[in-house]
């Protein structure tokens, strides 16, 4: 945990840098393919700074995580099942190909739109071939809902925003940071469980009936 505290507070230390409107385009397109930490911890103090710019920073935000997200398309177009694998273990790709079963292209508006890590659910859009036109679409409308969410509260309350952070700040870093971690806990106890009945199922079809084994 410590380790994911440090590169919060690194991020968020680009809110004081004149690169970081760049830095918020680079570390948003990096979260939707490898980086842990969201562009939000970097969103959110670099609108308090400049309120009247928080729209224009969500728009950035936007705009990096969907390239990042096409990104992460590609690596699982050219890598694979066993790249996915490899990055994530069995179980969460099961559970996510499960859900691209189920909800097609929504899946990946829950994943972009919640604290539940996007990258997975990138990756693994290339890895199963979702029509690509289709996930844009829910990547924009997933990511976009979050971070303009996000702008547009600090660019109507900003001065409120700032002084809860100015007052708060390493609990905000903390939020953040047990935020993060959370995500990553449920998608894998989710998946864990998920495979967990996947395989007691799959026993229980291949276990022969009293009738099949006369």
């Amino acid at each position: 945990m410590e380790i994911v505290k440090q590169l919060v507070e690194w991020v968020v230390a680009w809110a004081n840098s004149p690169y970081g409107p760049a830095a918020l385009f680079v570390i948003a397109f990096a979260e939707s393919s490898f980086f842990p930490v969201p562009p939000d911890t970097l969103l959110i103090p670099l609108g308090i700074a400049n309120p009247s710019l928080a729209l224009l920073f969500a728009l950035v935000c936007t705009v990096g995580s969907v390239i990042g997200g096409m990104f992460g398309y590609w690596i699982g177009i050219k890598g694979g099942r066993p790249v996915a694998l490899k990055l994530f273990g069995e179980d969460k790709v099961m559970f996510v190909q499960l859900m691209y079963q189920r909800y097609d292209v929504w899946a990946i508006f829950i994943a972009a739109f919640t604290p539940i890590p996007y990258k997975v659910f990138t990756i693994a859009a290339g890895v199963f071939v979702l029509d690509f036109k289709r996930f844009v679409l829910a990547s924009i409308v997933g990511r976009g809902a979050r971070f303009f969410l996000v702008g547009g509260a600090i660019f109507l309350f900003g001065d409120t925003i700032q002084y809860l952070i100015a007052n708060y700040f390493e609990v905000a870093v903390s939020a953040f940071t047990l935020l993060l971690i959370g995500g990553f806990l449920v998608l894998n106890y989710v998946a864990r469980r998920f495979a967990q009945k996947e395989k007691a199922r799959q026993v229980v079809e291949q276990t022969p009936s009293p009738a099949q084994r006369e």
